[in-house]
This record gives C-alpha cells, sequence and structure tokens, in this order.
C-alpha cells in the first residue's frame, strides 16, 4: 500500500472544507478538470454513474431513486487553502478512497454471492447457514479492510458510514439479515481495538435490492468529532437483547470537531423513543416523530457548541421510503416541516426493522460558517 503520509505532529485544526452537493451526471460530465481536482468522492444511487476518466472513488448505494431524475448523484468536496487531494494506492485492499491532511471518503463493495459459491464448496450446509456465514464473512472482510485504511493513513477517526446490504429484514441462518450484520460489525470494531459504546460514528444501515452487493461507504478524519445522542432515545450501542444479541454500532449524530463547511452528521433516524418504535402503520405519524427525533439532536448539537448554530433549515436531507406508494404522505408532512427550498432526496430501501415505514439523515453546516464555505468551494 502506497501511502503519502503526513506527520501528525505538525497536524493543525481542520483547514478543509467539506461540501455536500446533489448534482445530476449529466451535470457533473460538464465539468473541467480542476474542478475534479477538489472531488473526495462520489455516490450514485440505483447504479453506479459513469463519470468518464474522473479519478475519483466512485460507488452506488443500490437504493432506487423516486420523484426525481435517475441521474442525480451525491458529491462530496474540499475546499481551503492549499488543499491537495491524494488518491489511496493499493493491491491488497478492496477499499477505494482519496484524502487529504484532513479528511478521508472511501467506499467497498461486497459481493456476497462469491462468498455463498465458496462456502457451498467447503461446506453443504443449508442455504441459510451458508447465507447468514457469507453476509457475517463480507462484513468483517469489509470492516478490516477499512481499518486498515485507516491505519496506514493516520485518518483514525470514522466520522460517517452508510451501509446497504441486500434483503436486510429478510431471515437466515435463524436471525434477521440485518441482526447478522450488526454481530459482524461488533466483532470487526472489537478485533481492530475500536470502542463499540460512545465515541462511535454516526452511520445509517438500508436494504437495498436482493442480488446487489453489499456497499459502504464512509468518512474518516484526524482530528476526533463529538458524538452526540438524543435524549429522547436508547442510545443504539445500548439497545436490550431483544434487538439482537449484538447492538448496532453508531451515534446518533456528530460534529466534525473544529472544522467548516458539512460538519455536522445525523444517522438515520426514524419513529423510535427510547428504544421502542411508535406510530406502527401510520407513516404520516412516523415522519412526524422523525423529525421531532431530529430536532432533539440539533438541540443537543447546539448544546455541545454553546450557541444556535444548527436548525433544520441549515439541513441536506436523504430520505429512504419503505413503500413508494408512502412518498406522498411523506412529502406533505415535510413540506409543513422543512423550507420549501430545502434540498431533500427520497430513496427506495429498506429500513432496518420492518415495522418502520421511513427513515431521514441529514447532514449540515453552522449557521456562522455555511456563507464561507459555500464561497470556498465556487458555489
Amino acid at each position: 500500500m502506497t501511502i503519502r503520509r503526513i506527520s501528525t505532529a505538525t497536524a493543525q485544526a481542520s483547514t478543509a472544507a467539506l461540501q455536500l452537493d446533489y448534482l445530476s451526471s449529466d451535470h457533473l460530465a460538464s465539468r473541467s478538470p480542476s474542478w475534479w481536482q477538489n472531488v473526495l468522492g462520489v455516490v450514485g444511487f440505483e447504479k453506479l454513474p459513469n463519470l468518464g476518466g474522473a479519478r475519483v472513488p466512485v460507488t452506488a448505494s443500490m437504493t432506487p431513486s423516486l420523484g426525481m431524475a435517475d441521474s442525480l448523484c451525491e458529491v462530496w468536496r474540499i475546499a481551503g487553502p492549499s488543499i491537495r487531494l491524494s488518491n489511496g494506492a493499493t493491491r491488497r485492499s478492496q477499499v477505494h478512497y482519496r484524502y487529504c491532511e484532513d479528511l478521508l471518503f472511501g467506499s467497498i463493495t461486497i459481493d456476497e454471492r462469491l462468498l455463498e459459491s465458496e462456502s457451498a464448496l467447503h461446506g453443504g450446509a443449508a442455504d441459510g447457514v451458508i447465507d447468514a456465514g457469507a453476509l457475517l464473512r463480507a462484513t468483517e472482510i469489509a470492516y478490516h479492510e477499512i481499518f486498515g485504511v485507516l491505519r496506514e493513513t493516520e485518518h483514525r477517526y470514522l466520522i460517517r458510514v452508510w451501509n446497504y446490504l441486500p434483503e436486510i429484514n429478510r431471515e437466515a441462518g435463524g436471525d434477521e439479515r440485518y441482526r447478522h450484520f450488526n454481530s459482524a460489525r461488533q466483532l470487526a470494531f472489537r478485533n481492530s481495538g475500536r470502542a463499540t459504546v460512545g465515541t462511535v460514528p454516526a452511520a445509517s444501515a438500508l436494504g437495498s435490492p436482493p442480488g446487489s452487493p453489499i456497499s459502504i461507504y464512509f468518512l474518516a478524519a484526524r482530528q476526533p468529532p463529538k458524538m452526540i445522542e438524543n435524549p429522547r432515545q436508547t442510545s443504539a450501542y445500548h439497545y436490550p437483547p431483544k434487538f439482537g444479541r449484538h447492538s448496532p454500532i453508531f451515534s446518533r449524530a456528530c460534529l466534525l470537531s473544529e472544522s467548516t463547511g458539512t460538519n455536522l452528521f445525523v444517522s438515520g433516524t426514524s419513529s423510535i423513543v427510547g428504544h421502542e418504535t411508535i406510530h406502527h402503520g401510520d407513516v404520516a405519524a412516523q415522519t412526524r416523530e422523525t423529525i421531532a427525533n431530529i430536532d432533539a439532536l440539533l438541540d443537543e448539537a447546539n448544546r455541545l457548541v454553546g450557541s444556535a448554530r444548527y436548525s433544520l433549515d441549515g439541513l441536506k436531507f436523504k430520505v429512504y421510503v419503505r413503500q413508494p406508494s408512502d412518498l406522498g404522505a411523506i412529502e406533505r408532512v415535510l413540506a409543513d416541516s422543512l423550507r420549501s427550498e430545502a434540498p431533500v432526496v427520497y430513496l427506495q430501501a429498506d429500513v432496518c426493522r420492518e415495522d418502520l415505514l421511513v427513515e431521514i439523515e441529514a447532514t449540515g453546516e453552522s449557521d456562522d460558517q455555511g456563507t464561507d464555505a459555500r464561497r470556498q468551494v465556487g458555489l
């Protein structure tokens, strides 16, 4: 693995302004080579976007879009004085990544079907057991390789992780696939000497269609973020055993310390109070409860920074809808809660609990930093 190392002894507070935008692939195709020099990575939704010869990490969540052009992409960029980006070069890792001194974007996809074939050749176990074993192994491999990259580049701190796995709610090997994923994720964290409570990244886990690969992408930093929990909810890593032998590993939100640009990351958030799902079968009520939970996280973020820097008006949203027929009801609720020009992307995906009909994640800039950050990236 070839890494351009930067001494941590000279690392300063972050000078890179992180920026998230949702742009069409046509818009991306028209950008100049100099514009691409500041791009950390690009995420397509239903499929990989065709970016021509752009040398940046490209991945896809495999989640179909709803109510918008299929070509929309999630683009992570940085800007700042004398910012230089480097691509990771490795023959041993499946992680594709790009980084500067402060920040790193990476992605990995693993096709479980290849691991299932290997398991079938060497075992002869029941199909469900093979399926569960392949998921466990794929998750362990993915996180082992992610942690390996972070050790090499010295971007130790995971900020935000997006996990997409096919058929997240289906039973395999006697348990739900999401619960198998949580077990493997926890094992990978422990094996890498990482905390499994408290100082864990913001994250989400959504279901993708059958036959999709496991797709994970992430942001990491050299400086630790500030983790945020929701006083209305039990921390996910303290869920009781009825939700699985191993709890999910994520914080409800986190703040990228002393950064400009996009620096607030709200994990996938749903209609959960305490540790229980509420408003069963009522998608409108679940959406309102989800916004109430995001509001509570914004209050906690403002308490941490000591001022009212964050509000719903400053967020960009990604909304996961279990049933496409519910889209209209969700849009009506959000129209009452959000400003009309709020950036909102709607995607079809299964949520980690079968009784949850909608999940919303968000990113944001603090009010006193957003204008400067947008000016730096030329928007």
